[in-house]
């Protein structure tokens, strides 16, 4: 009896060390990437999560689930600056919110984000991870527009362009704008087309 019961918990203690070393090399991983790394290393890891190099290639064997745990981190971490419902009654407000909110949200996830396009095309969750993302960009965006410019498919989807996080990446990443002034370049886009659509 004494025999099963020490086996039980030998047993418990190994599955709570797996457990325990997963997290930390999650927690490794994403913050070698919000350092800049975008493809971490199995050394680099397991010398900041304080694990053997052995421990990280046997997680290692299963990305998505890694990147699956990274990604819930990443929502986890966003999800108070989500949650918060628009100030504003009228639509324009709103879209002044979801810029300003969306440039705090992009400017956090973007490491990550950074990271995931380089492992999108060997990664089924990933992929559909991009793609719920989009889903979610763009459903944001109808429930906030009026009718007139949700039903009128040229400025929705220029709209939805302006205000997505590829836009974001390639403004900040690519042409180097400040945060601010990728903001400001979102906002006078979205601005152009709403003129331009008589709004």
């Amino acid at each position: 009896m004494k025999r099963e019961a020490a086996k039980a918990e030998s047993v418990d203690g190994r599955i709570v060390r797996r457990h325990n070393n997963r997290r930390r090399i999650v927690a490794a991983m994403l913050g070698l990437v919000r350092a800049g790394s975008i493809s971490p290393g199995a050394e680099e890891v397991a010398e900041r999560a304080g694990v053997g190099l052995r421990t990280v290639f046997r997680h290692f064997d299963d990305m998505d689930s890694l990147y699956r745990e990274m990604a819930e981190a990443m929502r986890i971490e966003l999800q108070p600056i989500v949650a918060v419902p628009f100030a504003s009654r009228d639509w324009k407000g709103k879209i002044v919110e979801m810029i300003e909110r969306r440039a705090r949200l992009f400017e956090r996830a973007m490491p990550f984000k950074n990271a995931a396009d380089v492992h999108r095309h060997r990664s089924e969750f990933l992929r559909k991870d991009y793609e719920s993302m989009r889903a979610a960009e763009r459903t944001a965006l109808e429930m906030a527009l009026p009718a007139s410019l949700r039903n009128d498919k040229r400025i929705f989807e220029a709209l939805d362009h302006a205000l997505s996080f590829s836009t974001w990446q390639h403004l900040r990443r690519d042409q180097k704008l400040s945060q601010a002034e990728a903001a400001q370049t979102v906002q006078y886009n979205v601005r152009a087309l709403i003129g331009a659509a008589g709004k």
